[in-house]
């Protein structure tokens, strides 16, 4: 899993599974603490686990609890699969693409 950071952005690539989750996790309240809007671009991320969807929404909970909001960007449709079998489309925000 590569992680660059660019400002409030937070962009993944590789397979974001159980192995990257920590890495992630970290990077992910590091922005939150010095940002109130924190975009994760997923677009050049290959394949997500459970494990690592539960991050994201942990991620999103903890910054709505602070006022603050967590956008997922560029999610390809088997990313997009995982977070409607697992519902957590319901909890994630998900940027929408122009048509």
């Amino acid at each position: 899993m590569d992680i660059v950071t660019d400002g409030p952005v937070l962009v993944l690539a590789g397979y974001f599974d159980v192995r990257s989750t920590w890495e992630v996790r970290n990077a992910l309240h590091d922005r939150l603490a010095r940002f109130d809007d924190v975009v994760v671009d997923l677009t050049a991320v290959d394949a997500v686990d459970l494990t690592a969807l539960n991050v994201l929404a942990a991620a999103t909970y903890r910054a709505q609890t602070q006022s603050r909001r967590v956008t997922l960007r560029g999610c390809g449709p088997a990313v997009r699969r995982m977070l409607h079998l697992t519902r957590l489309s319901r909890v994630v925000e998900v940027e929408r693409v122009p048509a």
